[in-house]
């Protein structure tokens, strides 16, 4: 900067920054504007987070954790002792955005994948099959205890977690937008459970252990 004149001399910079870090007059709108929506995102994470805070107390952590997988286009799985708000936490996040719903899948090891997600049922009157979707196509699915679902359940979630969409009777089906998948983990009552498949945590984003 020159003494006096209040200005940057922007042939003065070229000696200090190299030509490759330089902006150019026709970029400077692009990078204005990109931080003004950077801006306005981090005021509407602001608001949610405020928003769930509110009904979940002491959990401001996995409520970041949450709300980054889901703008990120991840899932999350949290390991956790029961009774520790975790099916609040997925039902407020999806009260807080305006239409998304919200669908809660207790794992059992009679749970087949079609109770995940759904099946084509013989309809008598038409004569037709009609596809009955099941609750993986909510907007933010709380998975209860994921380890508990025998093998071939898991992989109908996982398919949905890494795909976006399910295969059923050979036609493929998109899920809704925005989806967030909030798997269970009890760490302490491992009997009667089936261990995750390796991939699981490169379609969780984010993971929290109590």
């Amino acid at each position: 900067m020159r003494p006096g004149s209040g200005s940057w001399s922007f042939r003065a910079a070229e000696r200090f920054l190299p030509t490759r870090y330089l902006v150019t007059v026709a970029e400077a709108p692009q990078i204005a504007s990109a931080s003004g929506e950077l801006t306005s995102a981090l005021a509407v994470a602001d608001r949610l987070i405020t928003n769930i805070e509110r009904v979940v107390l002491g959990k401001h952590d996995e409520i970041t954790l949450a709300l980054s997988a889901l703008t990120s286009g991840g899932h999350v799985l949290l390991e956790d002792v029961p009774g520790t708000a975790k099916t609040i936490l997925a039902r407020s996040i999806a009260q807080t955005i305006e239409g998304a719903s919200f669908a809660r899948i207790q794992c059992t090891p009679d749970l087949q994948p079609t109770d995940v997600t759904g099946l084509a049922i013989y309809n008598q009157k038409t004569r037709e099959f009609e596809f009955r979707p099941g609750p993986i196509f909510a907007n933010i699915v709380l998975v209860d205890e994921i380890n508990r679902a025998m093998p071939r359940t898991q992989s109908a979630l996982l398919e949905a977690m890494a795909e976006r969409q399910v295969t059923i009777d050979g036609v493929t089906r998109t899920l809704p937008s925005p989806f967030l998948v909030i798997a269970t983990e009890n760490p302490i009552e491992q009997e009667g459970t089936f261990p995750l498949p390796s991939g699981t945590g490169t379609r969780s984003r984010t993971s929290s252990r109590a």
